[in-house]
């Protein structure tokens, strides 16, 4: 089969596109047939940094990066009941660890998929995981009717699926986006928008019950400022908070966290349940080809995606 094998860190040309052997299925595990692959920035920072590799995969190179999926069963290991030959799947794959989606068939654990619905697409069910997943598993048990919250980024893949599972629970949103942007968020559902270029937020937004910070630093920051003693920001990219971020956080009992997404069934789920009901979209602003997987990784690293970037297999 094909796979795009990572030969070492660094640009994109190290992605290269080879013969490789073609997995067979443990005992819990079932081969899937790729149709699409969903990126994210994930990708590209293991890609690029060997720290940030060996801290995701725990592994060095070669390897074959990738977790995000949606295709048809091909083969089903001995102790899978759930799954059937035929099936149509999707899920995120082993993160953290060695997802090996960029490939033509993968060998995924039967607990990191689920079914997808028959109204959605190979690519939006791919699109529909790592960064859905995320969202999910930042809101769900922080988020209930009634709060108000900040969510940066919302026309980014975690953001704009975040606005509507927020939506969804009742939560009133305020999210932060260019002006270009703004119908696009306020389409998903965001009750206010702040175009982060013209205006600063911390100056706009106030008390906050939650936020939702998928770039720390200067931002993890400011969001101090928004949030209300007592509320919580869950901080994306990194454990590693600014200085001063701590000690004014027990000051004011805010709880500040950082959250390292898991693959797994009750979520997936969940999130196929959404997307055949309609109470979550997922937007693809652009497909590549397999064999352009590399170009997928530079759009994605100009940093102005809006919703996801997918590659068809």
């Amino acid at each position: 089969m094909k796979a795009i094998v990572l030969e070492k860190t660094g640009g994109v040309e190290n992605l290269i596109l080879k013969d490789v052997e073609k997995p067979t299925p443990k005992e819990n595990e079932v081969l899937v047939e790729v149709k699409a692959i969903s990126v994210n920035p994930v990708d590209f920072k293991v890609r690029a940094i060997e720290e940030v590799l060996t801290m995701i995969c725990d592994t060095s190179c070669p390897v074959i990066l990738g977790w995000d999926i949606a295709g048809k069963v091909a083969a089903v290991g001995s102790g899978v009941s759930d799954f059937a030959v035929g099936d149509d799947v999707f899920g995120m794959v082993n993160f953290p660890g060695v997802g090996n989606a960029y490939a033509e068939y993968v060998a995924a654990p039967a607990a990191h998929l689920t079914k997808k619905p028959e109204n959605i697409s190979y690519e939006e069910a791919a699109a529909t995981t790592l960064a859905a997943l995320t969202a999910i598993q930042v809101l769900e048990s922080r988020v209930k009717k009634g709060d108000r919250i900040l969510i940066h980024a919302g026309s980014g893949g975690v953001g704009h699926y975040a606005i509507q599972i927020a939506k969804h629970i009742g939560a009133h949103v305020t999210t932060t986006c260019s002006a270009k942007n703004r119908d696009f968020v306020m389409s998903l559902g965001a009750d206010e928008h702040i175009d982060y270029r013209t205006q600063a937020f911390e100056e706009v937004a106030a008390d906050m019950d939650f936020v939702l910070d998928p770039m720390s630093g200067e931002t993890l920051v400011k969001s101090m400022k928004v949030v209300k003693d007592g509320g919580a920001i869950i901080s994306l990219p990194s454990p590693e908070f600014p200085e001063g971020v701590a000690e004014e956080a027990e000051k004011r009992n805010i709880d500040v966290s950082f959250l390292l997404v898991e693959s797994g069934r009750k979520d997936m789920d969940t999130l196929s349940k959404m997307l055949a009901s309609g109470a979550i979209k997922a937007h693809v602003s652009k497909t590549f080809p397999f064999a352009k997987l590399a170009d997928a990784h530079t759009e994605l690293e100009k940093g102005r995606t809006v919703g996801k970037i997918v590659v068809t297999v």
